[in-house]
């Protein structure tokens, strides 16, 4: 499967899915891209988006993207907040549908 990480998310969080092919926005040259545009460019080459972008669900209309999305809801966003959660992300990757989302924490 293959994941997308956000920009504000640590780089290092891509160990913790050794299974699947992992990139980050700033990877993908799409870091500063806003208004949806994440998701736009990411459906055409991902299955999973994960971000810890709460609001993300409220401003864009995710059944439009070819794409899931997992919400990281941690204390904060820094690796040691996160890396707890990806046993979880991984437990929902094979249910989670491109068009929805899902929200995980601790």
């Amino acid at each position: 499967m293959k994941l997308l990480l956000d920009e504000c998310i640590d780089r290092k969080l891509a160990r913790e899915f050794p299974d699947h092919e992992v990139k980050t926005v700033p990877q993908m040259g799409w870091a500063g891209v806003k208004n949806g545009q994440p998701l736009a460019l990411a459906e055409a080459e991902f299955d999973v988006f994960i971000t810890v972008d709460r609001n993300l669900s409220f401003q864009q209309n995710l059944p439009q993207f070819d794409i899931a999305v997992v919400v990281l809801q941690a204390p904060s966003n820094c690796l040691a907040d996160i890396k707890p959660l990806a046993p979880k992300v991984l437990e929902i990757l094979n249910t989670v549908a491109k068009g929805e989302a899902r929200v995980v924490s601790t």
